[in-house]
C-alpha cells in the first residue's frame, strides 16, 4: 500500500486490527519484528504500554480523562515543535545551497534573492499548515 505516494517495505511489516474500540492489534508478518515494534512503542512516548504475548502485540488506549487529554496536547505541541525545527533546518539547508551557488557564479544574484524569497515563502506556508493542523487537533482533544 501507498503511503503518501511512496512505498516502503517499513510501512508493510505488520497487519493492524482493532478488535475492539480502545485496543489496537499489531500482527507482524515477521515475528522477529515484534521487540523491535514494542520498543518503537515504548519509545513514542505516548504513555501506551504493549503487551507481547510472542504472536500480536495488543496496544490498550486509556479513556480519554481531563489530564490524558492535556498530556496528548503536550505530545501535540512537541511534535509541531518538532516539525517546525526540520522546516527551519530545510530552509536553511537550502539556502546554503543557494549562497553556495551564487558564490560559484552558477546563479546571478537575482537569481539568489528570488530563491532565498521563494524558499521563505515555502517556509511559511509549512509554518502556517503546522499550527493550523496543531490547533485543529488540540481543539479536538480537549472538546468533549
Amino acid at each position: 500500500m501507498s503511503y503518501y505516494g511512496t512505498e516502503s517495505p517499513l510501512l508493510q511489516i505488520a497487519g493492524i486490527g482493532s478488535p475492539d474500540a480502545r485496543t489496537l492489534e499489531i500482527k507482524p508478518y515477521d515475528k522477529s519484528a515484534l521487540a523491535e515494534i514494542e520498543k518503537a512503542i515504548f519509545g513514542a512516548n505516548l504513555g501506551l504500554t504493549p503487551q507481547n504475548d510472542g504472536k500480536v502485540i495488543r496496544v490498550s488506549f486509556p479513556p480519554l480523562t481531563e489530564e490524558r487529554r492535556k498530556d496528548l496536547v503536550k505530545v501535540i505541541k512537541k511534535m509541531s515543535e518538532d516539525a517546525r525545527i526540520a522546516v527551519r533546518s530545510v530552509r536553511r539547508d537550502a539556502n546554503d545551497k543557494i549562497k553556495a551557488m551564487e558564490k560559484a557564479k552558477t546563479i546571478s544574484e537575482d537569481d539568489f534573492k528570488n530563491g532565498e524569497a521563494q524558499m521563505q515563502k515555502a517556509t511559511d506556508a509549512s509554518m502556517a499548515r503546522i499550527d493550523e493542523l496543531a490547533r485543529k487537533k488540540e481543539a479536538e482533544l480537549l472538546e468533549i
